[in-house]
């Protein structure tokens, strides 16, 4: 459990909500090992200034997941998925759908 699972309506936001924040971590911390200017981040990602402002501050819901991946790829991070089922909700869609 995270602080995304008591703030979010539901699994599935949460679970966006945490991909988008290790997103953000990941990038910040590249930002700052590479030694750049918030003005250097904005032209070396190709976005204005104020954005990345937003993404160092963590203002989370300025970003898209979308928005973040190409963020991390233009700054050489790759990123992977891990399609991990979650047996309880298969457990629940497998009842529910034979119940029909």
């Amino acid at each position: 459990m995270s602080v995304w699972d008591d703030i979010m309506d539901t699994p599935a936001e949460a679970e966006n909500m945490r991909v988008r924040a290790a997103l953000m971590r990941a990038l910040r911390e590249r930002i700052v090992t590479f030694g750049w200017s918030q003005t250097v981040a904005a032209a070396n990602l190709d976005i204005p200034q104020p954005r990345v402002s937003e993404l160092m501050n963590g203002r989370i819901s300025k970003f898209s997941l979308d928005a973040l991946v190409t963020l991390a790829y233009q700054v050489g991070i790759h990123v992977a998925v891990v399609a991990d089922p979650d047996t309880d909700v298969a457990d629940h869609l497998t009842s529910s759908r034979s119940r029909h």
